[in-house]
């Protein structure tokens, strides 16, 4: 099986830490985490994604606007500057336990959160980040 991830959610799932838009959002979020955890692939998709999926059904889903494509733009090219690979939807990725590692590093030290601000999980993230990545779920 494969897990379907824009590129923004790269950076987001590092910090999960069972917080999100509502209840189905976070439901599913831990399916997606532990599938991601029990070794199932990345596919890098334009577009929502896996974790987006509760929220499509909203009247406005951010999932579909400029903003979320525009985080995408700039957070795939940030995780594939940093692994040395292009990242373009299509593209697949095994998020193991050293990718993870090599990250999270660089989440923590600015490199890969252009794409982060203005999103309203900004200060949660930073925090998650400086505490050592706590708690997270994956």
């Amino acid at each position: 099986m494969t897990v379907r991830l824009r590129a923004h959610h790269l950076l987001c799932l590092l910090t999960y830490v069972g917080k999100g838009y509502s209840p189905a959002f976070t439901a599913n979020y831990d399916v997606v985490v532990e599938r991601l955890a029990g070794g199932e692939d990345v596919l890098i998709v334009s577009g929502p994604d896996d974790i987006c999926a509760p929220l499509l059904n909203e009247s406005e889903p951010h999932c579909l606007g400029e903003s979320a494509a525009g985080r995408d733009a700039v957070a795939a090219q940030d995780v594939a500057d940093l692994l040395g690979r292009p990242l373009p939807a299509g593209a697949r990725l095994e998020l193991d336990a050293a990718t993870l590692a090599r990250m999270r590093e660089a989440f923590s030290s600015g490199l890969t959160r252009k794409a982060c601000p203005g999103c309203e999980w900004f200060e949660l993230c930073g925090a998650v980040a400086a505490s050592g990545f706590h708690g997270t779920r994956i």
